[in-house]
């Protein structure tokens, strides 16, 4: 966008304020925010991994903000409270629905690469850095285009100022929120790498150590940094000096001197920041069962294999089809969409996506010619041409799926009139590159490692190498579903390539399988991403059917703990409005209406 249109938009309500009471002061240091999983009523819902966030959300919509004001309220928050998945330093994808228009909307606010980037940018002495050693590192960091999505969001779809979106986590980072067990977790996971950088580690380590469950953790810095967006727009940051501050921090990674890891440094630039712009694109578009399913188009790669495994599937009836059938099926469907995946989308300003035909459903249908109900195929399977689709004939060469951070996060919100948004944000890897801006108080991403750091299939072409100003391949997933031109629900998950398996399974379950939206999401997951063994949870494993699947030739390998922590709504029958979340993964989700049933 524009610095001079973000500046004349968002500058105008600069002193303008919202007071929220979610944020825990120090006489209330020990009551964490009530979560709950699940709620339903009227005026409105909201969704995400943490209660403050969705607290916010909420009264941001009580007090006659629409969706997606609320939206950017919860997703600012969540880079006070989650902010080892998402936040200022970082980048995502943003599907709307206009009620007015029966319109599906997106925002790509990917990250992109350096100018100076190219094919070789993770590439040393001839070989491929290890992956751990550029992540944290100035390399991996790509231009944030998370404040970007915020304002154009809020111009194009908003009724309020970005300042008076960003109040309420101002207001949060400031007062302090309450440690869970899940945020001292994620800093335990990262306490190496997060010591190595002073400022990291006076953040996150004080004394040594991550605070405890219970204690309030204060962010001044991170509020700092919120009231000068607030001021001054994002202008402060793609044109001024939280902009400098990251280009330095890019360039000169501030590393303890003592630390004995080799922090490489990166080349993004001021002009790298002031040439970035937030992409309106078309929604992919698949129809299932009658449904409309509208997702994220390339650089994202969820919306286009979503829509292909459903296309796949509309072959078999999976309501009618035994549980360990329905499994096998959408087991296949994902190894072969991903195989596609991997061979055909990237940056479409860089390559030539052939989303239309991905999307088509006779190159589904010749894919789905080759899954057998009795039989797993055996992984890596070939990609096909979709622009030459010719049924059941699998490819030549094989196409493995790359490794791609975790460490996501989405929410979801839904309107009084009707409006939706599903949001998916990120930094990449759990705790980004580590490295917190010095005197910024957010974590920069590392967003380009999602790049293919050599070809991933020696001799054919990857669609995913990097590239001056390109995008790198996602696999973010926010996804709504309309039915007749009406919400039926939204959904998205973190989880990397795992969203794409994620989202998919929350749809059949919700659409196929006559579960609820709250048991599609709690269901257990597996992920099959054109690998030998399928990634599943345990519970996966416990259930009975996980036998007749191994006797099919499907192999499984067990998650390190759980696949994703999806959230969604939906708009039930009677016009109410249900939220839900993640009844335990990551520690819980929390979900709330504006006013819930029953009052």
């Amino acid at each position: 966008m524009p610095a001079h249109r973000s500046r004349r938009i968002l500058v105008i309500a600069a002193a303008a304020a919202l007071v929220t009471t979610v944020a825990s002061g120090p006489a209330t240091a020990a009551t964490p925010t009530p979560k709950s999983p699940v709620a339903t009523g009227f005026g409105g819902a909201v969704a995400s991994i943490d209660a403050d966030a969705t607290a916010i959300g909420t009264q941001v919509l009580r007090d006659g903000g629409n969706a997606v004001d609320a939206a950017v309220a919860v997703a600012a928050a969540l880079g006070v409270t989650d902010p080892f998945s998402a936040g200022v330093g970082g980048g995502g994808f943003f599907v709307y629905y206009d009620a007015k228009t029966h319109r599906v909307h997106t925002l790509d606010g990917r990250e992109t690469a350096p100018k100076t980037a190219d094919e070789n940018l993770f590439v040393e002495n001839g070989q491929p850095l290890p992956f751990a050693d550029a992540v944290t590192s100035g390399l991996s960091v790509g231009v944030p285009g998370t404040p970007a999505t915020w304002a154009e969001a809020l111009r194009k779809w908003g009724t309020r100022p970005l300042a008076k979106a960003l109040k309420p986590a101002e207001n949060l980072a400031r007062k302090g929120f309450v440690v869970d067990p899940t945020f001292q977790t994620q800093i335990a996971n990262n306490a190496a790498r997060f010591s190595a950088f002073p400022s990291t580690r006076s953040l996150y380590l004080p004394g040594g150590a991550p605070p405890a469950p219970g204690t309030v953790f204060k962010n001044p810095d991170l509020a700092a940094t919120y009231a000068q967006l607030e001021r001054y727009g994002v202008d402060a940051l793609y044109h001024g000096p939280i902009g400098a501050d990251i280009a330095k921090t890019v360039q000169k990674p501030p590393v303890d001197p003592a630390s004995t890891l080799n922090v490489r440094p990166g080349k993004l630039t001021t002009g790298d920041l002031a040439a970035y712009d937030v992409i309106e694109r078309r929604p992919t578009h698949a129809t299932y069962r009658g449904l409309d399913v509208y997702g994220m188009p390339a650089p994202s790669s969820g919306g286009l294999t979503v829509g292909e495994a459903l296309n796949i599937l509309e072959n078999f009836d999976l309501k009618h089809a035994s549980k360990a059938d329905y499994l096998q099926y959408f087991l296949e469907s994902t190894r072969f969409a991903f195989a596609d995946r991997n061979r055909w989308i990237g940056d479409p300003a860089f390559v030539d996506v052939p989303a239309r035909e991905l999307l088509s459903q006779r190159f589904a249908d010749s894919r789905a010619c080759l899954i057998s109900k009795d039989k797993a195929a055996t992984s890596p399977v070939a990609p096909a041409d979709p622009r030459h689709p010719v049924p059941c004939a699998a490819g030549a060469t094989a196409a493995p799926t790359p490794y791609e951070g975790e460490n996501t996060t989405h929410l979801t919100v839904a309107d009084k009139w009707g409006n939706v948004v599903a949001y998916t944000l990120t930094i990449e890897q759990e705790g980004g590159s580590g490295i917190v801006v010095p005197g910024r108080g957010f974590l920069l991403n590392n967003e380009l490692t999602d790049f293919s750091f050599t070809p991933v299939t020696p001799g054919v072409p990857d669609p995913n190498l990097p590239g001056p100003g390109k995008r790198p391949r996602s696999s973010m997933a926010p996804t709504i579903v309309l039915d007749h031109g009406r919400p039926f629900f939204a959904a998205g998950s973190p989880g990397g390539a795992s969203i794409i398996t994620t989202v998919l399974q929350v749809i059949l379950g919700r659409v196929d399988r006559g579960l609820s939206l709250e048991d599609a999401i709690a269901a257990p997951r597996a992920s099959q991403r054109n690998s030998a063994a399928a990634q599943v949870e345990q519970a996966f494993l416990d259930q009975p059917e996980t036998a007749a699947l191994r006797a099919r030739g499907q192999g499984f390998s067990t998650a390190p703990a759980e696949i994703g922590a999806a959230t969604g709504v939906e708009r039930l029958r009677d016009g109410r409005w249900l939220a839900a979340a993640e009844p335990v993964r990551r520690g819980q989700g929390a979900a709330q209406v504006v006013w819930p049933a029953g009052w």
